[in-house]
């Protein structure tokens, strides 16, 4: 289901490539936008359009044998993805109870602004976000930017550069509840692999090979490489460096032409010379899973097609 109070980015989505896979029924917008404005988005247009929604959530849950719960996209600098995307995960609470919520949350960046109350919006909606997700997922744009012009060399990322990114990482994140996998089958096993406690849910992801179809030719990416790269500062898709803090729980999903045995000594050397520290009341064990379906990537896209890749989702201080 798609949802924006105003009609311009879901008309592209409407009249886009891929019109055919969506139902007009489940792409919802409105007529004006909520204005950077979080209590406009929650209270004032938020409140109308949520039913409307909610109804079409419910259809769609209603055609599902075993509903295992909701991925929720939304940013949260605006009025709309603040505002209004709390009060869908409020509402979504109270509707389908104890479902679980996985959040992908883009968050305003340190540099990047493109309005002046960002942090007020984040900091509004951070509260049900909280209280709401079972795990969220931060990333933010000036970090995906300079990946996107450090390993993709493109030099002006457009959104349409980042987003693309970005559905690469939570691809390999649903990788394992679409096809079949060992680690994180359903949604409620991320909780448990990753959350040590209710409300420490927030998660850096990182994801590796992120080369250019150029590059991709003289270059042979080893498991030990990519597992390497995703543990790099430059990797993470938030502007943030891990080594700063401790570890709590961390997840590595790997995919495509991948064997146990170099997972594990990938794991084995990082263990030794990296600085990766896990707080002491954590075990220090890294989740590892295979996906033997390989990656794939959009046709006209930036991401070279790779044998394998390695996707990281941490929770750390």
């Amino acid at each position: 289901v798609f949802l924006d109070l105003e009609p311009t980015v879901i008309d592209e989505v409407r009249t886009g490539t891929y019109r055919q896979l969506f139902h007009p029924e489940q792409l919802i917008s409105g007529k004006e936008d909520a204005a950077n404005n979080f209590a406009r988005g929650h209270y004032t247009i938020g409140k109308e359009i949520v039913d409307l929604c909610l109804d079409r959530i419910r259809k769609l849950a209603d055609n599902c044998t075993g509903l295992q719960g909701f991925l929720v996209f939304n940013s949260v600098g605006g009025g709309t993805g603040s505002g209004l995307g709390s009060l869908l995960l409020e509402r979504l609470s109270v509707d389908y109870g104890k479902k679980s919520k996985l959040g992908f949350t883009v968050y305003p960046s340190p540099q990047v602004s493109t309005a002046v109350v960002e942090p007020y919006n984040s900091v509004l909606s951070t509260h049900s976000l909280l209280e709401h997700t079972d795990v969220a997922v931060m990333l933010d744009n000036e970090a995906v930017y300079d990946i996107c012009r450090r390993q993709l060399d493109i030099e002006r990322p457009t959104y349409t550069n980042l987003n693309r990114l970005i559905s690469q990482v939570i691809s390999s994140l649903t990788a394992s509840l679409r096809f079949d996998g060992a680690l994180n089958v359903d949604v409620t096993e991320f909780q448990t692999n990753l959350v040590p406690y209710p409300r420490i849910h927030f998660m850096l992801s990182s994801y590796a090979p992120i080369i250019s179809a150029e590059k991709a030719y003289h270059e042979q990416l080893s498991v030990a490489e990519i597992t390497n790269s995703v543990f790099e500062p430059a990797s993470m898709m938030a502007k943030c460096d891990p080594r700063h803090g401790k570890y709590m729980a961390c997840c590595l999903m790997y995919r495509g032409d991948v064997v146990p045995k170099d997972v594990n000594a990938a794991v084995a050397t990082i263990k030794t010379k990296r600085t990766i520290q896990f707080v002491d009341w954590c075990p220090t064990g890294f989740k590892c899973g295979i996906n033997y379906q390989p990656p794939t990537v959009v046709p006209g896209g930036d991401l070279a097609k790779v044998m394998r890749a390695v996707c990281m989702i941490s929770n750390s201080t």
